[in-house]
């Protein structure tokens, strides 16, 4: 349905997906938008269950893993850790399962609603995580995590906010790309890995995939950080193109000051 009937996320889809992949025929950039909008959609429906299933239950979804050894060995050696979870099929199911036994600190947008952000705090907070506002006072929260040697999370692929930005490639696209991750490795020396899950099919579960980000991301320029930053991001929608969130405005912000969207 939201793929035949008018309306903005499928308007936003086909557009990201046209510039993003160029090489693509009409065909296949149909075909991805369907099943991307497919995706969406089941995320959507799988919220009750990600957030009101008891842990251990939310814990079960994941069948199989991959990298999220490495990350545990990471996390237990002292070193503060990025993560760095794109909006790749179901990040609730992901932060959730990735943040068991591990000290961790998630950023956040709160939404309007108080208590609809009382729900968000219990929910999140059922395997340990603390959640960071992303205001100052969540950054300071995070910063003081990374120098704790702990965990912190941070979704790398929103728009920021002018002065929390620099513009950077996003699959051949100029995106205002966050220059917190940047700004948190070169004040830390933290480690970043990006992760996500990718749903499987015919109902068996997610596998959670865990990978260290692109080595340019550490670099002090802090343009080639970024980079390397949206790189990262690349690599893990590459993997599950079918499910990443492309009805998202990412680059509704241009630096010609244009309308893309």
């Amino acid at each position: 349905m939201l793929y035949y009937l008018p309306n903005r996320a499928r308007n936003t889809t086909l557009r990201n997906l046209r510039v993003c992949f160029p090489d693509l025929s009409n065909e296949e950039i149909s075909r991805l938008a369907k099943e991307s909008l497919t995706s969406t959609a089941c995320t959507a429906m799988e919220m009750g269950k990600s957030w009101m299933l008891s842990v251990d239950k939310t814990y079960s979804l994941i069948t199989q893993t991959e990298g999220f050894e490495e990350l545990k060995q990471a996390a237990s050696g002292g070193q503060g850790i990025i993560l760095l979870p794109p909006h790749l099929s179901n990040w609730e199911v992901f932060a959730i399962y990735v943040c068991q036994n591990i000290e961790s600190t998630f950023m956040y947008q709160p939404p309007k609603l108080p208590a609809l952000d009382r729900l968000l705090h219990r929910v999140r907070s059922r395997g340990g995580m603390k959640l960071a506002p992303t205001d100052q006072t969540g950054v300071s929260m995070v910063l003081k995590a990374l120098q704790r040697g702990e965990l912190v999370g941070i979704l790398p692929d929103q728009v920021p906010s002018d002065e929390g930005g620099e513009f950077a490639e996003f699959f051949g696209e100029q995106a205002l790309t966050m220059t917190l991750v940047s700004k948190l490795v070169a004040r830390s020396q933290a480690r970043v890995f990006c992760g996500f899950v990718v749903r499987l099919p015919k109902n068996a579960g997610f596998k959670l995939i865990i990978r260290e980000a692109d080595q340019s991301i550490y670099d002090e320029d802090l343009l080639t950080s970024i980079r390397g930053l949206n790189k990262s991001v690349e690599d893990c929608v590459l993997m599950a193109v079918e499910q990443y969130q492309w009805e998202y405005k990412r680059f509704r912000r241009q630096p010609d000051g244009k309308k893309f969207y």
